[in-house]
């Protein structure tokens, strides 16, 4: 027995403080600020996959360049001293950031402050010793006090369970599913949905040489303001009274999202929940309106209510709300139908720890003012936050607010799980 636990206090001296799972911008800025504090950090996964393998070509970030900075513990590491070092000019909030140039951010981020990402998959994180047991695909085995889970949007991905069966047949799929929309090329493309997602794709679509249509529930496609200047301070006194300035856009409701995330933790969570599904809801930004309007058919106040395969094609009916029924005839259906988070969707966490974790209705695990979960060690962060912290976490800028925050507390050694 003597020995026995002499080897298990072993094996907990060799275990490491912390691993984090995934290298995007939020496993990124987690990791950036755990270096900095000094805390021993391995971080798992290839970085930027999902902006360099799941956003197609030709999109452009919906947030403007002074709030698309990955958050770092020190000066110089801004998406605008990126473009400096390039030689490329300031930009300011009518510049549209190619995620191409994104992608060559974050891998600049990473080369000046997360040197050694290990690009290797991660197979399975459980329980093990007090602390937990990450499994990679190597074959080794890290013991690690702490875990940070960063693995992005992709599992979260929405599938409207009536496109199964054409999903099965290769006839219908998601958008997080193409880098190259130009495969559509002269093909019939039905898009569902009406945010930025559904409205760049089909913009994409159509630009490709697709016939892309649009299926909205909305009554109207909705699309943001162009900013009235290029540099937010130029805007006057009474109007940035109205519509403070913040990172999301200007306007009081998200000033409040946006500068808030900790206060919008403590709110009910109905009104959490409401504000989560309607403050920056579906539509479409100001630069992509011309590429849509009169471009392709919409259908408006529009749902789909049937869809199958006929003579190797779709068969969709949609119906208005007063209850009229279109059929369109389409080759493919195109799910732009957004993510919804569920800790039980998340592959790479066992069964066992997966349920261990508390959640809130529909499954986004319910997390501490630092980000931990009622697992003690176990963190979530960038969109499997944003049901606790609010829309801010959906965005790059919430890399600010989280990753210190992360860091923090597992430097402190954790505040004991969800409180």
């Amino acid at each position: 027995m003597a020995q026995d636990s002499q080897g298990s206090r072993d094996s907990r001296r060799r275990r490491l403080p912390v691993v984090v799972v995934g290298a995007g911008p939020f496993g990124l800025a987690t990791a950036a600020w755990l270096g900095a504090g000094g805390t021993t950090t391995r971080v798992l996964g290839e970085p930027m996959e999902t902006w360099r393998t799941h956003m197609p070509d030709g999109m452009f970030l919906k947030s403007v360049p002074a709030a698309s900075s990955i958050s770092a513990p020190g000066d110089g590491h801004r998406f605008a001293d990126f473009r400096a070092e390039r030689g490329r000019p300031p930009v300011g909030d009518t510049y549209p950031i190619p995620v191409e140039e994104f992608v060559a951010y974050g891998h600049w981020f990473r080369k000046r402050l997360v040197p050694d990402v290990e690009r290797t998959a991660v197979r399975e994180v459980r329980r093990a010793d007090g602390g937990f047991a990450v499994s990679l695909d190597s074959g080794e085995e890290v013991a690690a006090r702490a875990v940070v889970v960063a693995t992005g949007l992709v599992s979260y991905a929405h599938r409207p369970a009536g496109l199964t069966p054409l999903a099965a047949a290769g006839l219908a799929s998601h958008t997080c599913d193409h880098q190259d929309l130009a495969a559509f090329a002269g093909r019939r493309v039905a898009v569902v949905g009406a945010g930025q997602s559904a409205l760049e794709s089909a913009a994409l679509l159509h630009e490709a040489g697709a016939e892309p249509v649009v299926i909205a529930r909305t009554r109207a496609l909705l699309f943001g303001d162009p900013p009235p200047t290029d540099r937010p301070a130029a805007r006057s006194w009474p109007d940035r009274l109205l519509k403070p300035g913040s990172a999301l856009g200007p306007g009081w409701s998200l000033f409040a999202v946006s500068r808030g995330p900790a206060a919008y933790r403590r709110l009910p969570r109905p009104v959490r929940a409401h504000f989560l599904r309607t403050v920056l809801g579906p539509s479409g930004a100001w630069w992509l309106r011309d590429r849509v309007d009169g471009r392709f058919p919409v259908l408006c106040a529009h749902r789909l209510v049937g869809a199958r395969q006929e003579d190797g094609a779709v068969r969709l009916e949609a119906e208005d709300t007063a209850g009229r029924r279109d059929v369109l005839h389409t080759d493919h259906v195109l799910a732009a139908t957004g993510y919804r988070v569920d800790v039980e969707r998340i592959p790479v966490l066992e069964p066992a720890l997966r349920t261990s974790v508390r959640t809130w209705p529909g499954g986004a695990p319910v997390l501490s003012a630092e980000c931990e979960s009622s697992v003690p060690g176990l963190y979530f962060t960038g969109l499997a936050a944003a049901p606790t912290f609010g829309p801010l976490l959906r965005f790059v800028h919430g890399t600010t607010f989280a990753a210190p925050r992360v860091a923090a507390s597992v430097a402190g050694g954790g505040g004991g799980g969800e409180r």
